[in-house]
């Protein structure tokens, strides 16, 4: 299993415009082969920024690889550097390789 995640450092104040932005956006996730889960996060709240995090769910590091250079990956990231007025900086990339799950046992 492969998680990818993209860290957003939010300027204070365009939170709600971010979140709406990620609520109403097409993702295309769901057509491509290994997707899993997706997941928006919301963090902490530091003097000049609100720390969010995208968060997918793959079956394997390949199937990620395969949706980056997809028509589908291209659909949901149309227009996304027209909304720079958002972020300090640039989100960054960090990629994980899933060792070990442990989920609760329901009784």
């Amino acid at each position: 299993m492969y998680i990818a995640m993209n860290r957003f450092r939010v300027v204070r104040g365009k939170e709600e415009e971010f979140e709406t932005v990620w609520k109403n956006r097409e993702r295309h996730l769901s057509s491509v082969p290994g997707y899993i889960e997706f997941r928006m996060l919301k963090g902490e709240t530091a003097e000049d920024h609100t720390l969010y995090a995208s968060h997918t769910t793959w079956d394997t590091y390949e199937n990620f690889v395969g949706w980056t250079k997809s028509e589908a990956f291209a659909s949901a990231h149309k227009g996304a550097g027209t909304r720079m007025n958002f972020y300090l900086g640039g989100p960054h990339f960090e990629g994980f390789e899933v060792i070990l799950t442990e989920t609760r046992q329901v009784a």
